[in-house]
């Protein structure tokens, strides 16, 4: 799906090395994570499996809302360990070794929260929200150099490529600057908002 040179990270040193100390900050701002735990309310199922992939400490799940278990995943386990809604969590690193330590069906929902990973289940849903932040020496060349449209597309490619899913459905939101003098300088007041929803859809045979 991409070349080679699209896949390049300006930093090629093992990511395990990069996130080994703990990072206890947002890395988006109040309002995205308020419009992301909404969505998360419109489109979770109360007592349901979640699989939160490239999880850390904060979670952005509805307070409300009780689950059957949730599963965390992420790179450092101090960050992992302070997350209140996991119930439990393993460290892995995704470029080493992509297998999960699960089987099909397991999870009702995975859901992947400023990062463009996901994971297939069979009549679950995936969520994939994103906004223009980043780790800009650890993210690929094409979402680098992408523009924000272009990094939309490329989440939904990444749905096309596996067969069995909707097409995907694309939410954006770009929330207008509130203070006059920061949209006169171009500034936003909020991070914009993107998530590519799709679900796994179940194949007949016969």
């Amino acid at each position: 799906m991409l070349a080679a040179s699209q896949r390049q990270k300006l930093d090629e040193s093992n990511d395990s090395f990069f996130y080994e100390a703990p990072r206890f900050v947002t890395h988006v701002d109040e309002q995205f994570i308020a419009q992301l735990t909404e969505l998360y309310q419109e489109r979770l199922t109360p007592n349901s499996c979640i699989l939160d992939l490239m999880s850390s400490w904060v979670s952005h799940l509805p307070g409300d809302m009780a689950f059957e278990r949730v599963e965390g995943h992420g790179m450092n386990p101090e960050e992992l360990a302070k997350n209140p809604r996991l119930d439990s969590y393993f460290v892995q690193n995704f470029n080493e070794n992509q297998t999960l330590p699960f089987g099909d069906r397991t999870f009702d929902a995975v859901l992947n929260t400023v990062s463009v990973q996901y994971l297939q289940k069979p009549g679950g849903i995936a969520i994939v929200s994103f906004s223009n932040r980043m780790f800009y020496q650890k993210a690929i060349t094409a979402w680098r150099e992408g523009s924000e449209a272009s990094r939309v597309a490329l989440v939904k490619r990444y749905f096309a490529s596996v067969k069995g899913f909707s097409i995907p459905e694309t939410i954006a939101n770009q929330a207008p600057a509130s203070n006059p003098l920061l949209q006169l300088m171009g500034f936003a007041s909020s991070d914009p908002f993107y998530a590519v929803i799709a679900e796994r859809m179940e194949v007949l045979v016969g």
